[in-house]
Formats: C-alpha cells, structure tokens, sequence
C-alpha cells in the first residue's frame, strides 16, 4: 500500500515538473499550447453559457411559468461574474492563480447543476448567481495565466486563440440554445435542462486539464486584504447593475431607480476612500490610474465595449424580427462576423510578435468598427437582402478582432508582472461595464423609438390602403399596443407585418448611428496609448529577474533598436525600459 501511495506521489511530481518551467522561468512552446488547450475549455464553458441561455430564456421562463421574472436570470449572473472579476485578478496576484482558477470552475460546474434541477424562475436566479461567480474568474484569470507564461512580444498570437474561442461559442450557442429549447423532454428530462447540464462534463473535463498541466511558480507575499474595498465595489456595481437591467421596465427616474443611483454614488465614494487607505493592497490600486497604458486602456474598453455590445445585440435581433430567422438561423447568419472576429485577433497577433507594434490596431479596429456601424444604420430596411449585409458584418468583426487582445497586450506590457492579475481582471471589467452601460442604453433608445416609428409606419400604410385600418386597430398598433413579445409579427399576413418590420428597421437605423458615435469616441482616446518596447520576458520571468535583480532592461534585437533609434522623436515612442525588470516607463509616470 505504501509503495503504492508512493508510486503515485512520484508520478504527480513528475506531472508537475513536466509542466513546470526551466530554471529561467521560460516555458516551452509544447508546455504553452497544452496549458492554453485547459484553458480555452474552461473559456469556451463562459462564453458558451451566455448566448446558449439567451436563446431559450424565453422558454425556460414559460416553462417556469415566470416570463415576467426571466430578466433576473440574466441579471443575477451579470452581477455576480461583473462583480467577481477584479476580486479573481487581485486574489490570484496575491496567492497564485492556479488555485481561483479551479476554484472557478468548480463554482461554474455546481451552479450549472443547480440550474438544470431548478423549479422556479427564482431559484434559476439564485443559481444563475452562483454561475456567475465562477464565469468571472473563467474569461480574465485565463487572460493572467497567459501573461504569466508567454513574453508579451509572443503573447498575443497565443491570446488570438481566445478570440476564436469567442467566436465559435457566438456561433455555436444560438444552434444548442436553439435545439435543447425546441426539445419537449430528451430522454425523459425537459429538453431546455440540457443547456445546462452540457456544462458539467465539460467542466469536469477542463478542470482535469488545467489541474494536470497548470504548475506556475509563485511567491506569496504579504498583504492586507481589502474588504472594506470588495464591499464597497460590491454597493456600488450591484444597484447600477439592477437598474441598467430593469431601467427600461421601471422607468429611468422612477423612485426605485433613484434608490439605486443613491446607493451606488454612496458605494462609489466608499470604494475610493478605501482604495486610498489601503494604497497597494487595495483592490483596484489608484497608482494604476497615473500608468497611462492602464487608463487609456480602461476608459477606451468601456467605449468600445458598449458599442461592440450594441453591435452584436442588435443585428440577432435585426435578423430574428425583420427578416423572420430563428435564434438558430440567426446564430449561423452572424458566422460573417466571428469569421471577421477571428481573422482580425490572429492576423494582429501575427503582426504584433514580428514588429512589436501594437497601437495601430485599436484605432484600425475603432475606424471599421465605426465604418460598419455606419453603413449598417443606412444600409439597413425591412426589405435588405442578408447577402449585403454580409461585407459590413465582417468589416465589424475584423475591428472587434482588432481591439480585444492588443489593448490587454498593452495594460500587460506597461503594469508591474506582480500587477498582471489585477490590471487584466481591470481592462475585463471595464469592458464588461461598458457592455451592460451600452446594452441599457441601446435598448432604452430602441424600445423609446420603436412605437413612434411603427406609428409611422401604419399611417402611411393606411393612407396606402384604408381598408388596412381596422384591423390595425384590432392589432393595437398606432395606439401604444404592447411589444414585449414580437414573434406576433412573423404570424401576420405580408400586408400587416411590413409596417412593424419598417418601423423596427428605422428604429435600429438610429440605434446603430448612435452606436457608431459612442465607437468613434474610441478612437480619440486610443490615440493616447503609447507604444512602448514589449518586453521578451513572461510575466513570471520578470517577477524572478526582480527576486533575483538580475538585467535593469529588456535587451531588444538589432531590428527593435533600429526601430526605436528612428522613432526616439514620435510623438509615440517611449525610451526603453529602466530600472526594475517588469517596470515600464509609463508605469512611473
């Protein structure tokens, strides 16, 4: 028995020192390609999740029998993974990231399973939470972990493949969410259960991988942890979340909706006066706001996260109403976009690893961006073929692609390597709260506009046909009739259902031009990231050259020291790096 217990031991050992790095801090290309393997299935379970729920909620909710609650599904997961994500990034700098990360999958796995027995709309909202809770350690900790393993003038081929992860789930989520919802029972159990339950041998499947080959060195230091500052994020974010979800149902300045604007702005308050007391060991370090890779970075993610929100709400909801798709269908005709998704993060991050330049990309990718919004709201009308919207598609995806991973590239690059968790967990974060700002926003302006525009729409129908008038009237259209529930219009006969498809594609029109100013705005803030040298060093390589105090630079080969040479003088250089290794000039300014 003992020789047994041994032989095992011995063989975690030799699992663990496989995976380990050299005495340098470096890891091998095998050793990346299979710790990344573990964590794209990890990746994949979040991203899945969220467009597989959203296609069959509207199921779950009548199953339920709560379709008036089924928002609280979506928001209870919004708050908790929202919440959760800078908590991961600071925690994990703290004691490592292997732990949380299992920790997170564990919490995702036990709130998927939880979801698949559930009995009421609350109880799926409760789960829903719990879910969220590991899906916010799944998406920024896999970020940090690829920081800590990959050189920064490497990094971003290897993040590339986070990207098409995205996409495929974009695609494939629509299809699943689609099949499970449309199933009565599948093998005895309600067909919509299935959504959730897929999550768990998944789950199992990926913690097994990352517990296998995830061996990163650490060193624990000491620490105060931030508390006071984790309760005041969590006062701050959870009514501004509330009412950036329910705003629309209960009125912007309803008195519940004040309420929550109140106890943010007093969390808010309370989150800075701790940041400040804490200094260092707080949660969010205020000092990272004076890096101004790091607040460029940030303030441009909420920018460009609500617009790419706006972007990929919009066209399902386009293609469902006005050109009559399923949520499946829909799913599959958005493949020009995650195609453009994926070619724009692979090829930038090709690009990126031979000439080190990085800054382009985020205003190219804010310039397509802007360019499809644009086209789109002109383009866009009840009778426009798929086929034509399809350049525009992929112009947006190439921008998104454009944006992701270079940005994080650069808060990566400029930040100490023992920040790395905490400013990956940030630019996520904020990304994440320009996506809920803007998705808020986009659907107030929609749901504002949308009565008058089919208004419109029916009058001049009207005037077109009189005999069209009473049964309009029956439809309670032109009279403030309700449009909670849309898939009416695709039951109606051509002559009735063109002024809602009408109405609706003016409506989106307007709602896309706005979309394309938020985006533009983007633009002028990135022109503020400097471009500095990425350094050759992984972030744990540079935490070790700091132990050690080895080299005070990276070195550059002889094309970075041309290159810099011949730019000393652009207005986006920046001399290379001094002092500490891991510092960067811009994090000391």
């Amino acid at each position: 028995m003992t020789s047994t217990r041994t032989s095992a031991a011995d063989r975690r050992d030799a699992r663990a020192a496989a995976a380990a790095p050299d005495s340098g801090g470096a890891f091998s290309h095998r050793q990346i390609v299979t710790i990344l393997a573990g964590l794209m299935v990890a990746m994949f379970l979040a991203a899945l999740d969220q467009t597989v729920v959203a296609t069959a909620i509207r199921t779950i909710a009548d199953d339920l029998q709560g379709y008036d609650l089924q928002a609280w599904a979506t928001t209870a997961f919004l708050i908790t993974s929202t919440i959760s994500t800078p908590l991961y990034g600071k925690l994990s700098d703290i004691y490592g990231r292997r732990p949380f990360y299992l920790f997170a999958i564990v919490v995702f796995i036990v709130g998927s399973a939880l979801c698949g027995i559930a009995d009421t709309m609350y109880q799926l909202a409760a789960y829903r939470a719990v879910q969220g809770i590991g899906a916010g350690g799944l998406m920024s900790l896999a970020l940090a972990i690829i920081g800590d393993i990959v050189p920064p003038r490497q990094r971003s081929r290897y993040q590339g493949y986070f990207m098409a992860v995205f996409g495929t789930s974009s695609v494939l989520g629509p299809v699943i969410g689609g099949f499970f919802a449309g199933q009565g029972t599948l093998l005895g159990v309600d067909g919509w259960r299935w959504i959730f339950w897929l999550n768990v041998p998944l789950g199992v499947l990926a913690f097994a991988a990352v517990w296998r080959v995830l061996h990163l060195p650490h060193e624990r230091r000491e620490h105060r942890i931030d508390w006071p500052g984790a309760l005041a994020l969590i006062t701050f974010l959870v009514p501004l979340l509330v009412v950036a979800e329910q705003g629309r149902i209960w009125g912007w300045t309803s008195t519940g909706a004040l309420i929550c604007y109140a106890i943010g702005a007093t969390g808010f308050v309370l989150f800075i006066l701790a940041e400040r007391a804490y200094r260092d060991d707080a949660l969010l370090p205020l000092r990272l706001f004076t890096n101004r890779s790091f607040a460029v970075g940030g303030i441009g993610s909420v920018v460009v996260g609500a617009g790419m929100f706006g972007g990929l709400l919009l066209l399902p909801q386009y293609l469902q109403i006005v050109q009559g798709s399923s949520a499946t269908l829909a799913g599959l005709q958005m493949i020009p976009l995650v195609a453009g998704i994926m070619v724009g993060a692979m090829s930038s991050g090709i690009t990126i690893s031979r000439t080190g330049k990085y800054k382009v990309f985020p205003l190219v990718g804010v310039a397509l961006m802007v360019v499809a919004l644009l086209s789109m709201s002109f383009l866009v009308e009840s009778d426009t073929s798929i086929w034509a919207l399809v350049p525009f598609m992929v112009l947006l995806g190439l921008g998104l692609g454009f944006n992701f991973q270079p940005v994080i590239l650069a808060v990566q690059n400029a930040v100490s390597p023992r920040e790395m968790g905490v400013a990956t967990s940030s630019v996520t974060f904020f990304r994440q709260m320009g996506g809920t700002i803007g998705t808020a926003a986009f659907l107030s302006v929609l749901f504002t506009r949308l009565p008058q525009d089919i208004d419109a729409a029916v009058q001049d129908a009207v005037r077109a046909n009189p005999e069209l008038g009473p049964q309009f009237q029956q439809l309670g259209a032109g009279s403030g009739g309700t449009l909670d529930d849309t898939s009416f219009i695709q039951e109606l006969p051509p002559a009735l259902a063109e002024p809602f498809k009408v109405g609706f594609s003016n409506s989106i029109d307007l709602v896309f031009l706005i979309a394309a100013c938020v985006v533009a705005i983007g633009f002028f803030v990135f022109l503020f990231l400097p471009q500095l040298a990425l350094s050759t060093k992984s972030g744990i390589q540079a935490r070790q050259g700091e132990a050690a105090g080895t080299a005070t630079s990276d070195p550059l080969d002889p094309a970075e020291e041309a290159t810099e040479a011949v730019g000393a003088a652009a207005p986006t250089s920046v001399p290379p790096p001094v002092g500490r290794p891991g510092d960067r000039p811009d994090a000391r300014r």
